[in-house]
């Protein structure tokens, strides 16, 4: 089980959305938290568009979802909105899915012209699969991102928000593990 699972809603095998996630994976495992990813382009397509359940990837990847305490999810903006193939795997995810999790939403795009797309076109996603925690997001312009040789880097400014983001996100992870154990001093206390 996975403290933070991040999922790539890019089709493309070099993506800055998938990079960005690295990135970020890198920073929380520094803290001591274990990470996990998935990238739904490596969920078998066919099963994916045909919606089978029963697919091995397919099994896999909703099971990675499940286990995950906080999940981040990463999507360039295609058309105004999410990736179609986030959307195809989103659609598979039961209808309370992300219930009981902490939600970071991160798009990526080529100007501030999609800077709402978190908002209008993925926020209310996730808020039906049961997301009940959904962060601010996170957008980030081509421009305020450079990645070469393997390396990310942010502009200070996107950098500072991203910690702020996680930063947030990991506290929502400690208060929400600390709330289940609440009943149990209750009891001893008694």
């Amino acid at each position: 089980m996975s403290d933070i699972l991040t999922i790539a809603g890019s089709p493309s095998i070099s993506s800055r959305s998938s990079a960005l996630l690295t990135h970020v994976r890198a920073l929380l495992e520094s803290q001591g938290l274990q990470t996990d990813a998935l990238h739904v382009r490596d969920v078998n397509a066919e099963d994916l568009v045909n919606a089978n359940f029963n697919g091995a990837t397919i099994r896999a990847a909703l099971n990675k979802v499940q286990q995950a305490r906080a999940v981040i999810i990463a999507t360039p903006v295609y058309k105004a909105a999410y990736s179609g193939v986030l959307k195809a795997f989103l659609d598979l995810l039961p209808q309370d899915g992300l219930a009981d999790k902490v939600v970071l939403p991160i798009a990526t795009g080529a100007s501030s012209a999609h800077l709402l797309a978190i908002d209008y076109a993925l926020k209310p996603v996730l808020s039906a699969l049961g997301a009940q925690n959904i962060l601010k997001g996170l957008y980030v312009q081509d421009a305020q991102f450079q990645y070469l040789n393997g390396e990310v880097t942010l502009d200070a400014e996107i950098e500072k928000r991203l910690h702020t983001q996680l930063n947030t996100l990991v506290t929502l992870i400690v208060r929400s593990e600390t709330a289940l154990l609440l009943p149990n001093w209750e009891k001893v206390a008694a």
